[in-house]
């Protein structure tokens, strides 16, 4: 996994924390009072982080929640997703509770989930014993090759994290397969457009399994190609999906960058992938003109480029340069 492997599951966690429960750990799940509002508290996990010096860590979230028994009103719940196999997790969780429990007592449940490829390795307990005293403390784990057996189940979940833990198992399948990974993505792809789910959703998962399922460049541009064409094909709302995803990435590279151009550049990338699948390759003078116009001008051409018959009336449609655009890199 890249270094940044933790992101996406932190951001998933977070917008669908009652799912996460459920699916992973049903039996707290059934224990939570729902219809109470949550609260993300991670600014307290980083500084117990600090404190304990526990180095580099994956995706880590703390919340509080309320118990339907009303036994407290608030309780601590730490979750860690965990790559890869790691000889002192157990010693970095039992940190993590124990330092949580000398701030906010003993309302602190935790929970892992286990993502790395070893079978055995199996943490969920941290015992350490001396001169006769012991300490011994467990958690709560799941780990995501346990769910390979239950392949069936999780086609028919809809769930979020059906879709989360199908697309890590095939990414893990695949490895040095960019053909079978390619069939498996697009798959699971257009799965989210038959379950149900809402255009956020989508979107959302659709990033999460672009994300983990990478491929060469030349089956990239073909998958993305092949959605567009899916997406026409349902005449469902859903065309925003791929230029959403693009917006996104186009706002990361501008952030990198520091400038609007890699927006600018995401965008029309799109708009050459979908031209290009519909009507053939784009001659040098249309491109040109895409890339003189502003990103305002830009944007709403994908839904021009989906609609036109032919190249011909989607050239027609294009806004003439500005001063502005002119000067725009």
């Amino acid at each position: 996994p890249n270094d940044e492997y933790d992101s996406p599951w932190k951001q998933l966690i977070e917008w669908y924390f009652e799912p996460f429960m459920r699916f992973f750990f049903s039996e707290a799940h059934a224990q939570i009072d729902w219809e109470r509002s949550i609260q993300f508290v991670d600014k307290e996990l980083q500084q117990v982080a600090r404190d304990a010096d526990l180095g580099r860590r994956y995706a880590d979230v703390l919340v509080k929640v309320w118990l339907l028994d009303g036994s407290r009103k608030w309780i601590f719940i730490h979750v860690e997703v965990q790559g890869q196999v790691d000889a002192h997790f157990d010693a970095r969780m039992f940190t993590y509770n124990y330092r949580l429990f000398d701030k906010h007592g003993p309302a602190v449940a935790s929970f892992a989930v286990l993502a790395d490829e070893v079978q055995d390795w199996r943490p969920g307990s941290y015992r350490h014993t001396v001169l006769g005293s012991t300490v011994h403390f467990t958690y709560t784990t799941a780990k995501l090759l346990d769910y390979g057996v239950h392949w069936a189940a999780l086609e028919a979940d809809d769930n979020p994290f059906a879709t989360v833990v199908m697309a890590h198992l095939k990414n893990q399948e695949t490895k040095g397969e960019p053909t079978t990974r390619y069939d498996w993505k697009f798959y699971l792809i257009r799965r989210l457009f038959e379950q149900g789910y809402t255009q956020q959703d989508v979107v959302n998962l659709f990033h999460f399994i672009d994300w983990v399922m990478r491929l060469p460049g030349e089956l990239e541009h073909q998958l993305r190609e092949e959605i567009v064409q899916m997406e026409m094909r349902l005449s469902k709302p859903y065309v925003s999906v791929i230029e959403r995803w693009a917006q996104e990435e186009g706002r990361r590279e501008g952030r990198e960058e520091g400038r609007e151009e890699g927006r600018k550049e995401g965008k029309i990338d799109l708009l050459l992938h979908i031209l290009t699948h519909r009507f053939g390759q784009v001659p040098e003078d249309i491109q040109a003109r895409l890339y003189s116009l502003t990103l305002g001008q830009i944007d709403p051409l994908v839904d021009v480029a989906l609609a036109e018959e032919t190249l011909t009336a989607f050239v027609a449609q294009l806004p003439p340069p500005t001063a502005e655009s002119a000067t725009e890199v």
